[in-house]
């Protein structure tokens, strides 16, 4: 597993440079997917530290995407953190459910994803 490795699942282009930019100012090296298959791909083959993964995605959408990596022994350890415009506390929950460790709402507040990323790779330690 990469240590500071994160994987971005963002369809949005405008979102995912925005984020991948200031994840890499806050230290993190990012590899970036477009959708939940080739995140699924990814994370076999990159074993990132952890996932943040949008739930709203084309080909297989995120929660599809989660409830496959919980599946798979081979990337089931990696932690998934949810990115999702849904704020309903039963959206958390189907995150959770669906193999998440957490779960973020967008518009993202920075300062608390970056504490929920330093959460999930102090617990893979």
């Amino acid at each position: 597993m990469s240590e500071r490795l994160l994987l971005l699942v963002e369809d949005n282009e405008v979102n995912r440079d925005m984020l991948v930019r200031r994840l890499e100012r806050a230290g993190h090296r990012v590899s970036t997917a477009g959708d939940g298959e080739a995140a699924l791909q990814k994370m076999r083959a990159l074993q990132p530290a952890v996932v943040l993964m949008d739930m709203n995605l084309p080909v297989k959408d995120g929660w599809s995407a989660c409830e496959e990596a919980a599946r798979d022994a081979s990337i089931k350890h990696i932690p998934i953190i949810a990115l999702t415009a849904h704020a309903m506390a039963e959206d958390k929950h189907r995150a959770l459910e669906a193999g998440c460790c957490d779960y973020a709402t967008k518009p993202v507040n920075f300062p608390e994803l970056l504490e929920k990323i330093a959460t999930c790779l102090n617990a893979s330690r």
